[in-house]
């Protein structure tokens, strides 16, 4: 995955609580064998009428919305099962970003670990970024190195798990971790037995 150090854009609000991973990524979309693709599928029961038609009441089809990079959501952000998808389907939209008073472990961990910021303030703070975000012009940098979210006369810092911040400023997923002892990895295995099967 890419580093991330910040994030810079605009907002899009969806003041909702406790969005599931299956109305992120509902869960007739998880039989596909790509891990692209999911984007056009992001919030599929709400983003679309009976029918299958775009619909236009929904926030992430008005067309002055479709650069947004930070989605600014409700409480218990990303709650239900487990799925990679719910992230990917955020950042194949074009999110790079999320913001919230509170987010499930589960979710926040995929998150790190493909490279989607989310960021928890508290409630107030939050609402306040709500409130700025009604407008599609609402810019937010997120700092992961300060940990600080700043707007136009908006400051808060937000607490950080030092683990995912290293691996995320240095744009290390799990395989990128394991890798970056490679050399300890051909080490060991330099000293084991020929007739034990080898990992490399």
């Amino acid at each position: 995955m890419k580093p991330v150090a910040s994030v810079i854009g605009t907002m899009l609000p969806l003041d909702r609580a406790d969005v599931d991973t299956d109305q992120i990524i509902p869960q007739q979309f998880l039989k596909r064998v790509e891990r692209d693709g999911y984007g056009e599928f992001l919030f599929y029961n709400w983003a679309h009428t009976d029918d299958g038609t775009p619909s236009s009441d929904f926030i992430i089809n008005d067309p002055s919305r479709r650069g947004a990079k930070v989605l600014v959501a409700g409480p218990n952000f990303g709650c239900g099962s487990s799925r990679e998808h719910a992230p990917w389907a955020l950042q194949q939209w074009g999110f790079d970003a999320v913001v919230t008073s509170s987010a499930a472990d589960i979710f926040r961990n995929n998150s790190s670990q493909v490279g989607l910021l989310v960021v928890e303030l508290p409630a107030d703070a939050v609402n306040r970024l709500m409130e700025m975000a009604a407008s599609p012009n609402a810019e937010v940098t997120i700092d992961l190195e300060t940990q600080t979210v700043t707007a136009d006369g908006f400051e808060e810092h937000f607490a950080f798990d030092p683990t995912a911040k290293d691996r995320m400023l240095q744009g290390l997923d799990p395989i990128g971790v394991t890798l970056t002892h490679d050399e300890a990895i051909a080490a060991h295995e330099a000293t084991r037995a020929a007739h034990l099967p080898v990992t490399g």
